[in-house]
């Protein structure tokens, strides 16, 4: 499968803002000129940055890294792949070397992605967090894209300029490193009576089924996930006929389980779901796999059904609804002109099989 080098997607240089950092992206950095990288004020940056590197090469999650030197106990850093951490601090210190060439940025970019590269599975996911240990951040993540993230991450550390340090193997290495991660992906896809239809937030690392996170985080087919996932697919320039496949039949499920006419508003602290006929449509985080019904749940783990049935502090404290299909639509509109569905054989997706 050829690879397009291309605008990296917008959920990977735009990756979550950590806690704490008054709305922080490292994609406000990507946007900067190559002379800032040259100022004082960015070297600052780069050595609070390693500062806070792990000694397996990754980056501690919810915690903005650029802004202050780490005064602690190295030992004590616990890197992730998580909310997007790892793969900003790596995107921002490549291209730092690329303008300034001082060295430290070099090995820290080879360290990192060395531990990126060493954490994927024989399957082409990647977990959670690595080292995985016997949790669920073992299982082949997909939540807040993390895999997306560093399936975006691998495929330009194989040919993007900011990479362009790197030695042939590694380049090699990323390559295939994003070949088997986008094939895991395909063979994740759910079928559901024979058919294929979205992505839970997480998989089994083994058997590759649909598998539930956090007590509140039930397996399900996921809007959020689904979408990054689709975009992802939807960015190879040269797609196998099992990903054109499993593109349109992951469109067909987002225009299936939209919410029309209802809106996400906040009235004196709590979170409620309106009518409102004029909304732009909604899309669900959870959807039970089989019914397509949207779902909820407080910490003990009991699916409801309607958002008010669930305590406060889960109901407005995570992400249950949101216009994540308008993304996949908009970008969908455009591409399946150049990518007409195949004949309906052999359809990839053992992952999840209903």
């Amino acid at each position: 499968m050829r690879i397009v080098q291309l605008l990296t997607i917008v959920v990977v240089l735009a990756a979550a803002a950590p806690a704490g950092a008054a709305g922080f992206r490292w994609g406000d950095h990507a946007r900067k000129p190559d002379a800032w990288f040259r100022s004082d004020e960015a070297r600052q940056v780069a050595e609070n940055v390693l500062s806070h590197q792990a000694a397996l090469g990754d980056w501690p999650k919810n915690f903005d890294t650029s802004r202050a030197p780490y005064e602690g106990d190295p030992k004590a850093i616990k890197g992730t792949f998580d909310n997007g951490a790892t793969v900003g601090e790596v995107r921002f210190l490549a291209r730092a070397y690329r303008v300034t060439q001082r060295e430290p940025y070099r090995a820290a970019v080879i360290k990192a992605l060395d531990h990126v590269f060493e954490a994927q599975y024989e399957s082409g996911g990647w977990p959670q967090t690595s080292p995985p240990g016997k949790g669920y951040p073992r299982y082949v993540t997909l939540n807040d894209d993390t895999m997306v993230n560093l399936l975006a991450l691998v495929r330009d550390a194989s040919r993007s300029d900011d990479f362009a340090f790197l030695d042939p193997k590694r380049r090699s290495i990323g390559a295939r490193a994003f070949e088997r991660g986008i094939d895991c992906l395909l063979r994740c896809q759910v079928k559901v009576d024979g058919r294929l239809t979205a992505w839970c937030a997480q998989h089994d690392d083994q058997t590759l089924e649909p598998c539930g996170a956090r007590t509140f985080e039930l397996a399900s087919l996921s809007g959020m996930e689904s979408a990054g996932v689709l975009l992802m697919l939807m960015s190879l320039e040269e797609p196998t006929p099992e990903a054109v496949r499993a593109v349109h039949a992951g469109v067909r499920w987002f225009d299936a389980v939209k919410l029309p006419g209802l809106r996400v508003e906040t009235v004196g602290g709590d979170r409620k779901v309106v009518e409102d006929a004029g909304a732009p449509p909604l899309w669900a985080r959870f959807y039970e796999i089989g019914t397509n019904r949207p779902f909820f749940c407080d910490r003990d783990g009991v699916k409801k059904y309607r958002l008010d049935e669930i305590g406060h502090e889960r109901r407005n404290g995570y992400a249950w609804y949101g216009r994540w299909g308008s993304r996949v639509a908009d970008r969908y509109a455009d591409w399946k002109n150049a990518h007409p569905e195949p004949a309906a054989a052999g359809e990839p997706g053992s992952g999840g099989n209903q």
